[in-house]
């Protein structure tokens, strides 16, 4: 049986970068679906820290770098939709931190004072007062010096789950291998074809909309887009898990003042109430090439090192891959700011980085306004809900 439908917009992909995008299409009266065919938030978007930064991490090396410029706004973005004057009402979903720091040993200070007093960093970041330190660097055994920065640090479960709280009607997941793609004479997809058991739906598209993360270059495959050219960054995430340890969330660095912090910590709770340290920067783009147990036994002793008045006896240990996608436009270099490329009526999109994905969502309402892509208001997959099922959100790595 041959079931039929129309839509203006379908997105593949529930991370963050899709559903954030299917509500502003729906905002601005398009009307859009999404697909996920695993666990909504179930490939970057779970595994990232939540870390809404400005990009001064991206300025470490004394200059602001196109990544710098291209992020630097965000944080005020997130915060106007976390107190809900934003494009999003996002004022439900928790934050984990509304501070985030910087944390430096005492031998380079001179060089961040000039670093710091650049003009693109002035005023965005801040010296703290020893008075002022949060509880974690008031019992620090070691000298540094501790920075507040313009970030703070979002859950990303409840984010997800903000997303999708007036969107689950338009939010279905499919099998990935029962997806096709039909062409119309001259070249575009203009119907998206689903197999579901018996039943085969098929979906009159304007446009389609690849937001799958790593998924986007099989999409793109099975679409037939030649130009599409997809790249991934593989970290290895390391977590530790204790009770009663210290909330933190930090940026450490490093002698070397390299682009990347030595480590980055954020904090969270698992569902055992245990406090979790997740472990990124330096220690996650150098662990790829480590064992699992090299890489584990490399952040110990870095915790050990940059945190000794710390008692993480007794903590449990974990690391895991992940893969960061990005598109890959200028010979495997990491893009400065979000980015999209069209092709055959689809648009196959990259946030680059969790916090972009507001510049991403940006970029491609302005896109589809460009290219006289209107609502045209015909959809009739309400009636999808009866034959297709919501997809499960995703669980944190440490539950």
């Amino acid at each position: 049986m041959t079931l039929t439908y129309s839509t203006d917009i379908v997105i593949f992909g529930g991370g963050i970068a899709g559903l954030w995008l299917l509500n502003r299409l729906r905002s601005e009266g398009y009307a859009a679906i999404l697909l996920e065919s695993d666990s909504l938030g179930g490939g970057q978007t779970i595994a990232s820290q939540g870390i809404i930064h400005g990009g001064l991490k991206y300025a470490l090396s004394g200059s602001i770098t196109g990544a710098a410029s291209a992020i630097a706004d965000m944080p005020a973005r997130w915060r106007n939709c976390l107190q809900g004057n934003g494009d999003i009402d996002l004022s439900e979903c928790r934050l984990l931190s509304q501070d985030y720091y910087m944390w430096s040993n005492a031998g380079i200070r001179s060089k961040l004072i000039t670093f710091l007093g650049s003009k693109g960093l002035r005023g965005r970041v801040e010296v703290v007062a020893k008075t002022d330190y949060p509880d974690f660097f008031r019992q620090a055994t070691v000298a540094g010096i501790l920075y507040r920065l313009p970030d703070f640090v979002v859950d990303t479960e409840s984010l997800l789950h903000v997303l999708v709280k007036n969107q689950g009607g338009h939010i279905f997941k499919i099998d990935s291998g029962a997806i096709e793609f039909d062409h119309d004479d001259a070249g575009n997809i203009d119907t998206v074809i689903i197999q579901q058991q018996d039943q085969r739906l098929q979906i009159s598209v304007q446009r389609s909309i690849f937001c799958a993360g790593e998924g986007n270059q099989a999409l793109a495959d099975q679409a037939k887009l030649d130009r599409t050219k997809s790249q991934t960054r593989p970290l290895k995430m390391v977590y530790l898990k204790k009770r009663e340890l210290p909330p933190v969330y930090v940026h450490c660095i490093g002698d070397s003042f390299s682009l990347t912090p030595k480590l980055t910590v954020t904090s969270h709770t698992d569902a055992d109430g245990s406090t979790v340290w997740y472990l990124g920067g330096e220690l996650a783009e150098a662990g790829v090439k480590r064992s699992d147990d090299q890489q584990i036994e490399a952040a110990m002793k870095l915790c050990d090192e940059l945190f000794p008045w710390v008692d993480l006896i007794g903590a449990r240990w974990q690391c895991f891959t992940i893969n960061r996608a990005e598109a890959n436009v200028d010979n495997d270099y990491r893009p400065d700011d979000a980015c999209f490329i069209e092709q055959n009526n689809v648009v196959v999109a990259w946030p680059t980085k969790f916090t972009l994905t507001p510049s991403l969502v940006d970029k491609l309402i302005d896109h589809l306004a460009a290219n006289a892509v209107t609502p045209l208001q015909q959809s009739n997959t309400n009636k999808l809900s009866s034959v297709l099922d919501q997809p499960k959100f995703a669980t944190t790595h440490w539950d």
